[in-house]
């Protein structure tokens, strides 16, 4: 399919997983930088996402440069160690300052520890930092009161709860926990990387409630480290299905390509391999529209 003929498919499209700047990782663009290059697509929202930090602080101190970008930026806060772990506090900052996306634990989880057992899996940080891992479980093996806390403030905002980089078994204790608190929104990302996830796993997880997230980065030509084909990519979307199922980039990454550049290769393959315009359109506008409550 034609450039033109995608960019008009995945025009209006949101993205939950963007890894714009300021971040103590090295960073190719900052938030204002990918708000106006999401213009080229009509893009009409993203999810400015850190490891480290809550973006919701980024933002508002970017308001000035913001302000008549057509593409609108909204921050979250993720629950690794920098911000005090399961921290419902830091939690309820966030969210009543605008925030829209709560990550469990990410580079502080059990199962990103486990996988990059040598380090942090990520190219080194712009200062010295210290990661250790954040359980949302206590000795006895059950949740720590303070997961039910952030759930409770999760509910009370209408905010989305990512599961982050989780082991499948805690993301399903979490979303459990979740569903009955009253939480709407879930998502799990990139399910065969770092969490383990298959996708019987993930269908237990929709009945949850929850949207499986795929990452451009990881099915795009164009990087280095993609994980696998469009192919790959086309076989999660017929097992979970395009109703419950989220593309995002996940880029942001110094040497790596623009989000908008890499949701036009990857939605073209999908397309050239038959997959429906009306299906990636699901996937790129209207099921991220709903995870970041645009349209409520």
């Amino acid at each position: 399919m034609t450039r033109p003929a995608v960019e008009r498919v995945l025009h209006g499209l949101v993205d939950l997983h963007c890894h714009s700047g300021p971040n103590p990782l090295p960073r190719a663009f900052d938030h204002v930088q990918a708000a106006k290059d999401g213009e080229r697509l009509g893009m009409r929202a993203f999810l400015a996402k850190s490891h480290h930090h809550n973006t919701v602080m980024d933002l508002l101190a970017m308001g000035d440069r913001l302000a008549g970008v057509s593409t609108a930026v909204y921050g979250g806060i993720a629950l690794n160690n920098q911000v005090g772990g399961i921290n419902p506090h830091a939690v309820e900052m966030c969210l009543r300052m605008g925030g829209r996306c709560v990550w469990f634990p990410t580079i502080s989880s059990s199962a990103h520890v486990a996988h990059h057992k040598s380090g942090g899996g990520f190219p080194k940080p712009t200062i010295p930092l210290t990661t250790t891992q954040v359980d949302v479980r206590g000795p006895d093996g059950a949740l720590i009161p303070e997961v039910g806390q952030v759930i409770e403030v999760i509910a009370e905002s209408g905010a989305l709860l990512s599961a982050g980089h989780m082991a499948p078994d805690d993301i399903r204790e979490v979303f459990t926990a979740a569903r009955d608190t009253g939480v709407r929104r879930l998502v799990v990302s990139h399910p065969n990387f770092v969490i383990g996830s298959d996708p019987a796993q993930c269908r237990d997880f929709i009945e949850l409630g929850a949207y499986i997230e795929h990452e451009t980065s990881m099915y795009d030509s164009e990087v280095a480290q993609a994980r696998g084909g469009p192919e790959m990519l086309m076989d999660w979307i017929e097992r979970i299905g395009p109703e419950h199922t989220v593309l995002a980039s996940d880029l942001g990454q110094v040497g790596r390509p623009m989000p908008v550049d890499s949701f036009v290769r990857v939605g073209s393959a999908l397309l050239d391999l038959g997959l429906p315009e009306k299906d990636l359109r699901q996937m790129v506008r209207v099921n991220p529209s709903y995870l970041l409550g645009l349209d409520d």
